[in-house]
């Protein structure tokens, strides 16, 4: 936990520890180790090599402990309802993809998926209406955590059957010449693109000729109309990638990296959720087209 928040205080307000315990563990850890584990700065702790290294085993270790807990308790009481909220893009997909593996083992239970944006589903989960959630992004709320699960890229693409000039992009220069299409101010997709393209130095944000539009489904019709360049998940493309309809765009020097994260309550969620989590973080969905 202290290397997920970067702070031993926010690590011991989510393991219910005073500061100096959760400090007393980490020097007792490292003293076991034989070396420091954690650079300590003024604005928190960030890991060392050795740290870095011993975090990839303690979260192997973690998955084994996952994979375990779902192999004892294959012999469980089926039935009752899953309740899972998600933001917009993870919902249709990557959700289904795991409720498919999930279900096969866990016959006759029902399902309800809560979709809304990101802000929608750290509340639901914060106020206890969904027992966990899964967003897009390194958001922080009141009374949950969140745990990355799933690594995303929001991709430049156009249809197959866009105008030449679309088609011909190759480069971030290129990018300023053509239509892109946007989400509205306020989304996280947009934020993050935004980002992504001053870092770039291609945009500063909309201009003349752009479009924008209230959802990612409507940049994805948009883009099969031919209308610009759209930035959309790699996760939410696969068919067309593979029937041929999109094509990414090649554009070197812009990556618009991004993380699908869990939205936890402080304690470890029970019951079908718990089991729900525990199969989701053994058994991660393929990305096909990477």
């Amino acid at each position: 936990m202290v290397a997920t928040t970067g702070q031993v205080s926010a690590a011991s307000r989510l393991l219910h520890l005073s500061q100096p315990a959760v400090s007393a563990q980490v020097r007792q850890l490292e003293h076991e180790c034989g070396r420091p584990l954690l650079v300590r700065t003024a604005r928190g702790v960030r890991l060392n090599d050795a740290g870095r290294a011993l975090l990839e085993y303690a979260q192997r270790v973690h998955q084994l402990l996952d994979e375990a807990a779902l192999a004892i308790s294959a012999e469980e009481e089926t039935g009752g309802e899953l309740v899972l909220a998600a933001s917009t893009t993870i919902a249709s997909s990557v959700v289904p993809q795991v409720l498919a593996s999930f279900l096969r083992s866990h016959r006759g239970l029902q399902v309800r998926v809560e979709v809304g944006n990101t802000t929608q589903v750290l509340a639901w989960v914060g106020e206890g209406r969904a027992p966990l959630g899964l967003v897009e992004g390194h958001a922080r709320a009141a009374r949950i955590r969140l745990e990355r699960y799933l690594d995303d890229e929001l991709v430049p693409v156009v249809s197959a059957q866009a105008p030449a000039e679309l088609l011909r992009v190759r480069s971030v220069d290129a990018l300023r010449s053509v239509p892109l299409l946007w989400r509205e101010p306020g989304s996280g997709t947009r934020a993050v693109l935004e980002r992504a393209l001053r870092r770039a130095g291609v945009r500063h944000g909309a201009q003349a000729g752009d479009l924008q539009l209230g959802s990612n489904e409507a940049i994805h019709g948009a883009v099969m109309l031919g209308l610009g360049v759209g930035f959309l998940s790699r996760w939410s493309i696969q068919g067309e990638l593979a029937q041929g309809r999109l094509r990414v765009l090649p554009v070197p020097g812009l990556r618009v990296e991004r993380a699908f994260s869990w939205v936890l309550p402080v304690d470890v969620p029970s019951g079908i959720a718990g089991r729900f989590l525990r199969h989701a973080r053994a058994s991660p969905p393929p990305l096909l087209h990477p």
